[in-house]
């Protein structure tokens, strides 16, 4: 899904930000989520991958508005590929919502699985998804352990074009923020009181080193979301859209592209329809 040459700037004029009222009501309506899930799963609180990143600070602060401070325990999993700010920022976010949480180096983990089959140890989107794979299969792990369920941090700019790992970072049992623009994600974030310089931070999947998000993508989240907004959750079409945002209609197509390819993973695996016997 990597693309050389961005496809657009992030200029596209197109605000999402919600009201002072819209946004106290996500909020309520998140946390009573999160609450309602634990309660009908018979769970004992939550487990969270904490990467020092917005989405899973935002629902870190959410789920703990939820559950309290011992309903949540977090997970901070770092590789060779993550930055030793990041996976601060991390322990940092625990800290200051003072829940209790673990450190795992998964490394070790995943030179088992680079040593099992070392032809594909190479191949940089390969060797990120296992990492992220990982974290998935400890987020279980500990969460069965402890009869917890696991909180995804997933938005819905990145459900949308498919930017996650399949069961990776969504093996998860429900995304809290998964109705969420990332710019909305930003907004919410700074309104519950998250740090500002963590509001800002610049998005990355640290799937390799030096990654980002917007340049993976080819796109960056202003002008992702108001394509979606606009054009594949809205009622424009592809050339109105294009006359609003003021960009072109191959730019258009190509996030569309994003959305049909990743349709799969946003579905239950498939199966043949069942035959008349």
């Amino acid at each position: 899904m990597s693309s050389d040459t961005p496809i657009l700037d992030d200029t596209a004029p197109l605000d999402l930000r919600l009201s002072d009222e819209e946004l106290e009501a996500t909020r309520e309506h998140v946390v009573s989520f999160i609450r309602s899930v634990v309660d009908d799963a018979g769970a004992e609180g939550a487990v969270l991958g904490l990467s020092g990143g917005i989405d899973s600070t935002l629902t870190a602060y959410l789920a703990v508005e939820a559950l309290g401070e011992e309903g949540l325990h977090g997970l901070v999993m770092p590789s060779s590929v993550n930055t030793e700010e990041n996976m601060s920022d991390a322990e940092r976010v625990a800290q200051m919502l003072e829940i209790s949480y673990d450190v795992i180096e998964i490394q070790p983990i995943a030179e088992q699985f680079f040593a099992a089959f070392p032809e594909a140890a190479e191949d940089r989107m390969a060797a990120g998804n296992v990492y992220v794979r990982t974290r998935g299969v400890l987020g279980y792990f500990v969460a069965n352990h402890k009869n917890r369920i696991v909180l995804g941090t997933g938005n819905r700019s990145e459900a949308m074009t498919g930017y996650f790992t399949k069961y990776g970072d969504q093996a998860v049992d429900c995304n809290p923020i998964g109705n969420l623009y990332k710019q909305q994600v930003r907004q919410l974030a700074a309104h519950v009181g998250v740090p500002e310089d963590l509001v800002t931070k610049t998005p990355s999947a640290e799937m390799w080193l030096e990654q980002t998000d917007e340049e993976e993508m080819g796109i960056s989240y202003d002008a992702l979301d108001a394509i979606l907004a606009l054009h594949v959750d809205g009622p424009l079409s592809t050339a109105a859209t294009a006359r609003h945002l003021d960009v072109t209609e191959s730019q258009i197509a190509r996030v569309e592209q994003l959305v049909a390819q990743s349709a799969h993973k946003r579905s239950m695996p498939p199966a043949p329809d069942a035959l008349e016997l």
